[in-house]
């Protein structure tokens, strides 16, 4: 997609422009790559694949208390969860002033409320400040060109790790085709102990890297399936879709999975 019609405001990061086309409304940083989408008849759902792939946390989180976001983007994740998730408190981190204020402006992000607190700040400085108090921890921070640095640090994927309770899980939204990923992945897994899962976007791009603290989910595939209908009853969510590219990634059905 070539975007076009662009509102730009200035601001000391990567530009932000808001784009549309056949009724969807587009955020970008700094160039034409897709940064966030909102279909402006259904603004409140889900457009991109792999916003609708992080929610796949739901499989191993069934009702998550506190969820940290990194990486603010168009809200649609944070707006998801504001939405739908009633009983959770979400705490979303965003570097770029701007990029609240399109969010708000734009893209129907709704004011701060008991379960919903939008910072501007250093994502990595609030993944430090935290200590065992995040049920799922959420990790989608990019500037116009690749994963920010301080946001793929061994140290940093620790702090993650730190941040979440027990049996807590984080998702990292990485890029296949980026030439660090397996560094990236690396890490992650190292940290964690293995104890990683990996869900890719259908077409090659977005890819979920799941990371769980024990005491470890059940992942069964029978297991994963009940939730996974349940959860697209509910919420209209292709999880049984996502459970399958699961386990042709990660072997969940000969229990060869690193859980």
């Amino acid at each position: 997609m070539r975007p076009f019609g662009r509102q730009r405001h200035k601001t000391t990061h990567d530009p932000v422009e808001i784009s549309e086309q056949r009724g969807v409304r587009y955020l970008h940083l700094g160039g034409p790559a897709v940064q966030s989408a909102m279909r402006i008849k259904d603004p409140y759902a889900l457009e991109l694949e792999y916003t609708r792939a992080m929610m796949a946390f739901l499989l191993f989180q069934e009702a998550p208390r506190e969820i940290g976001l990194i990486g603010l983007g168009g809200a649609s994740i944070a707006k998801y969860i504001h939405r739908h998730l009633l009983e959770t408190r979400l705490t979303a981190v965003e570097i770029n002033p701007e990029v609240v204020a399109a969010a708000r402006g734009f893209f129907l992000l709704p004011d701060d409320d008991v379960r919903l607190s939008v910072r501007i700040g250093d994502g990595a400085a609030y993944v430090h400040e935290q200590s065992g108090s995040l049920d799922v921890l959420l990790v989608d921070g990019y500037d116009a060109h690749r994963i920010v640095d301080a946001l793929a640090s061994e140290d940093f994927y620790a702090a993650c790790l730190h941040a979440l309770a027990p049996g807590g899980v984080a998702v990292f939204n990485l890029w296949g085709s980026d030439r660090y990923f397996d560094i990236y992945f690396d890490r992650v897994a190292r940290v964690f102990d293995d104890h990683t899962l990996i869900l890719p976007a259908e077409k090659k791009g977005n890819i979920q890297l799941f990371a769980f603290k024990p005491p470890l989910p059940d992942v069964r595939l029978a297991t994963l399936g009940d939730r996974a209908r349940a959860l697209e009853t509910g919420l209209g969510l292709e999880m049984p879709v996502f459970v399958e590219r699961m386990k042709a990634y990660n072997a969940i059905a000969s229990a060869a999975l690193r859980l």
